[in-house]
């Protein structure tokens, strides 16, 4: 058997096994997900500066409440990342942010699968911000955020999760105490882990 069909098969069982174990989401469910997040930056850029900051796998975690079977609220939480702030192709400094993310979902549920659809608010704070002299930014960002993603069961309250969201991330940057222009980092977000329900 090639390995093209070894991987179809897995897949089929997968799905199917999916669809054997679904089970509708309740009202009052506690759905945790632990994620790894592959964050990729817009890096638009209004200062004339070329500023950017790197691109970075990191870890998450998120809660998803449920209010019915279709609606839930979650809550995206990580521990603060660092990233590198270069102009153009020179690293002029460093800084971290926090950036939890709060939205509300509407859950389908597709024969097994359970897709889903979210929008809601992200909030950043920069801190440890490490950059040339005179040059600063402002250290609050809120943003909309908006989702998909699908959790797929695999076990008895177990599901294998895929999500993707874009965000809004910016900041306002000033040279000697005058703005000169904003940089957003609004990034998208694209994650894989696992979800255990309660």
């Amino acid at each position: 058997m090639s390995k093209k069909h070894i991987v179809a098969t897995v897949i089929l069982a997968v799905f199917a096994s999916g669809s054997a174990l679904a089970q509708a989401f309740q009202a009052g469910d506690l759905l945790v997900r632990a994620r790894a997040v592959n964050l990729d930056s817009a890096n638009n850029d209004s200062t004339g500066l070329d500023l950017s900051v790197n691109n970075k796998t990191l870890p998450e975690v998120d809660f998803s409440y449920f209010f019915s079977p279709n609606l839930a609220a979650e809550l995206v939480l990580t521990v603060p990342q660092k990233h590198t702030l270069s102009a153009g192709a020179t690293e002029i400094g460093s800084l971290r942010h926090l950036p939890p993310t709060l939205t509300v979902q509407y859950h389908f549920n597709a024969g097994g699968f359970k897709p889903y659809v979210g929008a809601g608010l992200n909030y950043t704070r920069f801190s440890s911000v490490n950059l040339p002299e005179g040059v600063d930014i402002k250290r609050n960002s809120v943003g909309l955020a908006l989702q998909v993603g699908v959790d797929i069961p695999v076990a008895k309250d177990l599901y294998v999760n895929i999500d993707v969201k874009k965000v809004q991330i910016g900041t306002k940057v000033s040279v000697a105490g005058a703005e000169i222009g904003k940089f957003k980092v609004d990034p998208v977000l694209v994650g894989v882990g696992l979800g255990w329900r309660f």
